[in-house]
């Protein structure tokens, strides 16, 4: 069987500006933590919505060994094996 492969990548780089008299971490990083449990919850739940609209295409998750913190992979396979060639 012939397999094809291409990535794209999508990259969030998350910065917090806080004002000159801030001490550091004083918030106990509750900025990103937002990110965590709130905004990338909701972007990846919006990607797979969307991907439903084309139902060709199966989405799932892969993990390379990455901390899901660090890392998310969403695999797009369109499978093309079923194909007649008649």
């Amino acid at each position: 069987m012939h397999h094809e492969e291409q990535s794209f990548t999508l990259r969030f780089s998350l910065e917090a500006t806080f004002p000159e008299d801030y001490e550091g971490e004083e918030d106990e990083l509750a900025w990103a933590e937002n990110w965590e449990t709130r905004v990338k919850p909701d972007i990846i739940k919006g990607i797979f919505q969307t991907l439903k609209a084309y139902p060709d295409w199966a989405a799932r998750f892969r993990n390379r060994g990455m901390a899901s913190s660090e890392e998310i992979e969403i695999v797009l396979e369109k499978d093309f094996s079923e194909v007649s060639h008649d």
